[in-house]
């Protein structure tokens, strides 16, 4: 429907009212924009295409009824985001995931297996054996990971970057159609470092994965997700030992690289494996302070940027599922089309009905039958025998 649409989209940008009429070039008021939203009237045709073009979409686009209803997991307790950034947020989850689920669509063709089952968890211990689970399906052996956002992406957990507020770091999402589950998100503030990027993008898996008894809490639980995903118990214990008297800050930024996990969260792991004692954290945690890692630590970790939408609308796009048009508003950039002319003419001749393509190709086979004539002059010099003078 129009109405929720257009509001989702707004909100999703971050517009006001004003701030929309503004970018279609005060066509109408914010009364009409607020009326369009509410349902009380609808736009002409006019209007409805510059709104199309305000948001970068397909006029039909902004017709179309909402095919998912999206379930949000789990800010973080005391984050203190404002109200209107979490419904920004949400509404961005939202648009995105409706993207990402209509390309997983058109290119898988049916549902994908969706890998994240839940699991009870009434202990904080029970969290270890949860990731070992996750990382059996997934078949990530019990090493450290390369690349948390391609094995999120792999398993159809989409990966959502957003432009946010510094007090937010991650949401968990769920899309149904129905009460059928469709697709999973995790969305992560773009332009962290890439050591919190991992960790928050698998402490947001945690989220999906784990149901949470009263008794526990859910925040801690995720976060032990987190480090024991990234940081298999077997791992830690092989590479640093079972139990650490002291640890040395040049073998922390070592493992940091191997992890691409944070000092902090490696120093965390350790303790709630209980390779370092508290007395031995609560050290490090105040020598961190006083060395000013809290804000920026040594040896900054690249960034992982999410491949899976771009790679699947491309495959789309080759393939001739989607248009060039259709790819770009998607991709949000242009297309620059460089298949060779040839394939070109194959795509476009494939999306023609079989009737169509059977008549082109019985027009051809007409004017080439005079390549395959039977001529008796070219017949006897071509097997005739060659006489050297």
């Amino acid at each position: 429907m129009l109405e929720q649409k257009l509001k989702q989209l707004r909100l999703a940008q971050g517009w006001s009212l004003e701030e929309l009429v503004a970018r279609i070039g005060g066509a109408v008021t914010k009364q009409a924009i607020s009326k369009y939203e509410l349902g009380k009237a609808q736009p002409s045709a006019k209007i409805l295409n510059k709104l199309a073009a305000a948001f970068r979409v397909k006029t039909v686009q902004l017709l179309a009824v909402p095919q998912y209803s999206v379930e949000f997991i789990a800010y973080r307790k005391k984050s203190g985001l404002a109200k209107k950034e979490q419904v920004r947020i949400e509404n961005c989850v939202r648009e995105a995931m409706e993207q990402r689920l209509r390309v997983q669509n058109l290119v898988y063709g049916c549902k994908p297996e969706l890998a994240v089952p839940k699991f009870q968890i009434n202990r904080l211990e029970d969290v270890e054996s949860v990731a070992d689970q996750i990382r059996s399906k997934w078949k990530l052996g019990r090493d450290q990971l390369s690349n948390v956002t391609a094995i999120l992406e792999d398993n159809f957990v989409h990966v959502v970057e957003i432009e946010a507020h510094e007090k937010f770091d991650g949401i968990a999402a769920i899309a149904y159609e129905g009460k059928e589950v469709k697709g999973f998100a995790v969305a992560v503030r773009k332009g962290i470092p890439g050591d919190r990027q991992r960790l928050n993008l698998a402490h947001e898996l945690g989220h999906l994965v784990l149901k949470v008894s009263n008794s526990v809490d859910e925040e801690k639980a995720a976060f032990r997700f987190g480090g024991a995903f990234l940081a298999p118990q077997e791992w830690v214990k092989r590479e640093v030992g079972s139990h650490r008297t002291a640890i040395d800050a040049q073998e922390l930024i070592i493992l940091k690289k191997k992890l691409g996990m944070s000092i902090q969260a490696i120093l965390r792991r350790l303790s709630d494996l209980g390779i370092i004692n508290n007395s031995t954290y609560s050290a490090w945690c105040r020598t961190i302070s006083a060395m000013g890692w809290r804000r920026q630590e040594p040896y900054q970790l690249a960034v992982e940027k999410p491949e899976w939408l771009k790679q699947n609308v491309y495959r789309a796009f080759a393939e001739g599922i989607l248009n060039q048009k259709e790819s770009e508003v998607l991709l949000g950039e242009r297309i620059d089309d460089k298949t060779p002319l040839s394939l070109q003419r194959m795509r476009s001749f494939m999306k023609l009905s079989i009737e169509e393509r059977r008549r082109i190709l019985a027009d051809q086979a007409e004017k080439a039958v005079t390549h395959y004539t039977p001529d008796a002059s070219r017949d006897a010099w071509q097997t005739g025998d060659f006489i050297e003078q």
